[in-house]
């Protein structure tokens, strides 16, 4: 028996000390192009950088708009890894790197390159993770809590007693919205389909079923006849006018992503568009869309905010994990698998049936 249990040990170990495993884009495509590799030796890293034994990464709507080829914040050409943020521990110090240490345990928005065993990040991009926060938990903190939080804070600069409507409030972005609205003492509407009213509900949010509302006449009368102060709008072109006409007379509209118009293969219309009014600023664009009143528009990308503002990135996650630390917000896992099922995490994305966050759990 021992000599059974010794030669499984042996056939589950890797081929070489320095071979590690990663999952790669060979070409732009469906979930099934999401391809598990072993590489020979480990990345090396450069002055100012860390390698990172990775823990946890999070499978998102970002990361199938990557593997689709529709982002462009992602290389143009495959082969890539997909993984827009990880948790990991601090495997290697590059040269001149002084503020980190190793073991220590750090996360870090990626954009790409995530799902992976080892990772090499400058150390600019690395926020400490506090010593109770889970892997899991700290890593379903920063794409989407980072994106809402800043949205409410950098951007709308919403304070207490506000109203606010939120769209597509059971996903990751709209959870997350609806309990950093919570702390914040925000009242609260949000779209979302029937069977995902009670747990919308359970967010502090007066659920809106925009398949049978309308849901700026809703918002309307759920303010009291003024409209909300604030929208947040990821849906599309058409949803865009009409969370506008939600607003009340100084309120402000927030746009990010693009769900709608990506998932249902309208990204290069989109692209058209965009295309039309090339050189042209997106403030100035906005001004096109929309009449020129007290309501205002922005859009809100997390990439460009955070090239834009490191320091606010770094701030704001920390006191994500301050919050999740202390119970005040709980990031909503849907599921966690296996590094190795990332494509079937991508499935469940595009099905529509997550409620929550999905984790990949890279290693221990």
């Amino acid at each position: 028996m021992k000599i059974l249990l010794l030669f499984a040990l042996f056939l589950s170990l890797p081929t070489s000390a320095d071979s590690y495993q990663n999952i790669v884009i060979q070409e732009f495509g469906g979930p099934e192009v999401l391809e598990f590799l072993t590489r020979d030796s480990l990345p090396e890293p450069g002055p100012g950088e860390v390698r990172l034994r990775v823990l946890t990464a999070s499978a998102s709507f970002t990361d199938v708009m990557v593997r689709k080829g529709q982002y462009g914040g992602a290389p143009s050409e495959p082969p890539l890894v997909p993984g827009y943020d990880l948790v990991g521990v601090i495997d290697k110090l590059g040269p001149g790197v002084k503020n980190f240490e190793l073991d220590q345990r750090v996360a870090a928005l990626t954009v790409w390159g995530a799902y992976t065993e080892y990772a090499v990040r400058p150390t600019t991009h690395l926020v400490p993770v506090p010593e109770g926060l889970g892997d899991e938990a700290a890593v379903a903190l920063i794409l989407s809590y980072t994106t809402a939080y800043q949205m409410l804070h950098r951007v709308a600069q919403v304070s207490e007693g506000q109203s606010i409507l939120i769209h597509g409030a059971s996903g990751a972005v709209g959870s997350a919205l609806a309990q950093l609205g919570q702390v914040a003492g925000l009242n609260m509407v949000g779209t979302a389909s029937t069977r995902k009213q009670g747990y919308v509900r359970s967010l502090g949010v007066h659920p809106i079923d925009y398949q049978t509302e309308d849901f700026v006449s809703r918002a309307r009368e759920l303010t009291g006849g003024t409209g909300v102060d604030a929208a947040f709008d990821a849906i599309g072109l058409d949803n865009f006018k009409r969370s506008y006409e939600a607003l009340n007379a100084s309120g402000e509209l927030v746009l990010y992503g693009f769900y709608t118009a990506t998932l249902a293969g309208e990204a290069g219309s989109m692209s058209s568009l965009i295309g039309e009014f090339l050189g042209m600023k997106w403030q100035q664009l906005l001004w096109n869309w929309f009449p020129d009143d007290n309501k205002t528009t922005k859009f809100y990308s997390i990439e460009d905010t955070r090239t834009a503002h490191p320091d606010w990135f770094r701030e704001d996650l920390t006191t994500l994990f301050e919050l999740a630390d202390s119970g005040q917000i709980t990031p909503n896992i849907w599921k966690t698998l296996p590094l190795g099922d990332a494509a079937v995490a991508h499935r469940y994305i595009e099905e529509h049936a997550v409620k929550g966050k999905i984790v990949l759990r890279v290693s221990e």
